[in-house]
């Protein structure tokens, strides 16, 4: 199939007094690797020792030093997620797309782009980076701002991203932001030829040639932290594979399914 990309900062998440690997990256190499796909990952780290969980996966891993690594404090009350930001990571540049990222990436046209917060992927990076290039953005990088403190989300982000997207993945509380409602006619405005809305357990939107579908999912009871980037990573895996959306958005249910049923 087309070769398929992940691009995004890996990330410290500090829980429960102890800390782990987060990230795009890492969650979108997770349902890779179950489902046994091949992919190139490149990605972005102050401390190495994040590194060995996301090559333990046996993904093709391109790995930069950066300044900072972006973390994040997750605290869980019942259903309900509170999250803090305790450090920025670096952005990802114009000059970076033209530069070792256009050299891992080769001929691979289509990138799963994975940002942490508003700050990782301007506009000239995305423009860089979509040159001959189908690209799926994770909806965190338009929401979420890029501030130490309690997660902020608002809808100040600059629109002329969207025009260098192939699909927009967003979380429902995201579209919220983003969008004065999810009927097909706003989904249409966005001007993304596919836009996908997760809504967790209750399944999610698909909106592709001009029309708007629902899909199924089953509850699980777990940890559903990284379900979204392993959603759209095996979405775009399947539509690498000529898979139409409905069912590659079928396939990426099915997928998080499993993985949340083995944090159970």
């Amino acid at each position: 199939m087309p070769g398929l990309a992940i691009v995004g900062n890996l990330a410290r998440d500090l829980i429960a007094g102890g800390q782990r690997v987060g990230g795009g990256p890492f969650h979108a190499a997770r349902g890779l690797h179950r489902l046994g796909a091949e992919a190139i990952v490149l990605t972005k780290v102050s401390d190495r020792s994040l590194l060995p969980p996301l090559l333990e996966l046996g993904l093709d891993v391109h790995c930069e030093d950066s300044r900072l690594t972006p973390t994040f404090s997750i605290a869980y009350r019942g259903d309900d997620r509170q999250m803090q930001v305790e450090a920025l990571g670096d952005p990802w540049t114009a000059d970076e797309m033209r530069g070792w990222v256009a050299g891992a990436l080769g001929d691979r046209g289509w990138v799963h782009v994975a940002p942490l917060l508003r700050s990782d992927f301007g506009a000239a990076a995305l423009a860089e980076l979509a040159r001959g290039r189908r690209i799926l953005l994770d909806g965190q990088g338009l929401v979420r701002e890029p501030r130490v403190g309690p997660l902020e989300e608002n809808g100040d982000y600059d629109p002329e991203i969207l025009r260098h997207l192939t699909v927009l993945k967003l979380a429902e509380e995201e579209a919220r932001i983003v969008l004065p409602d999810l009927e097909r006619h706003s989904l249409a405005r966005l001007g993304v030829p596919e836009v996908l809305v997760t809504f967790g357990s209750k399944g999610s939107l698909v909106f592709a040639d001009g029309t708007l579908e629902r899909v199924e999912a089953r509850p699980v009871d777990a940890d559903a932290t990284g379900a979204g980037d392993a959603f759209s990573a095996t979405y775009l895996a399947g539509r690498a594979e000529g898979v139409a959306p409905v069912e590659a958005a079928n396939r990426a249910a099915r997928l998080v399914e499993s993985l949340l049923a083995d944090r159970r």
